[in-house]
């Protein structure tokens, strides 16, 4: 089967994973390789020291770009959830896939921050609400969302499964499921 990296992009608690993880168990179940390359893991294990600084933001976006690409070339299903808020790092990795050869699609999570901050899965929003954290994507340091990404999801006008249902059609679209 071929592989794949499908990133996900979009502000903290849009949805990102939650989706990814979705889609994981379907592909899985049609009898894909399939890793979820999950940004806060990512940040423990492979980026451990890089700090929040766009500069460090970039770093980040390129190792997680790099290890997608190793595994979409090898036949996985590269599937990452992780925020990468800057359009000339997400444009990087997106030619790194395409000067391979490697499949690349970019998903943009399209839910408001008024949602992600009601959700507020990490307690993030109300960290940077109460002044004990600073540089929160979206709220005070950017976020370039996606101009024209190959898939727009408004996770806060669907389900979980809409949303993966969406994405996984995306994917047969493209002869990749």
């Amino acid at each position: 089967m071929t592989g794949a990296t499908i990133w996900l992009t979009g502000l903290p608690s849009a949805g990102k994973t939650t989706i990814a993880r979705e889609l994981a168990g379907k592909l899985r179940g049609d009898g894909h390789r399939v890793e979820v390359l999950d940004g806060d893991e990512i940040r423990e294990f492979l980026s451990a020291g890089l700090g929040f600084t766009r500069g460090d933001r970039h770093t980040n976006v390129q190792r997680i770009g790099f290890v997608a690409e190793l595994l979409a070339s090898n036949g996985v299903k590269a599937l990452v959830p992780v925020i990468a808020p800057y359009a000339d790092s997400r444009e990087a990795v997106r030619k790194r896939h395409q000067t391979e050869g490697t499949a690349y699609l970019e998903v943009h999570v399209a839910t408001p921050v008024e949602v992600c901050s009601e959700r507020d899965v990490k307690g993030l929003y109300a960290k940077q609400a109460a002044g004990e954290i600073s540089g929160l994507t979206g709220v005070d340091d950017p976020y370039e969302a996606p101009e024209s990404p190959d898939l727009r999801i408004e996770s806060h006008t669907q389900t979980v499964q809409e949303s993966a249902a969406a994405l996984y059609a995306l994917l047969t679209e493209r002869g990749l499921a």
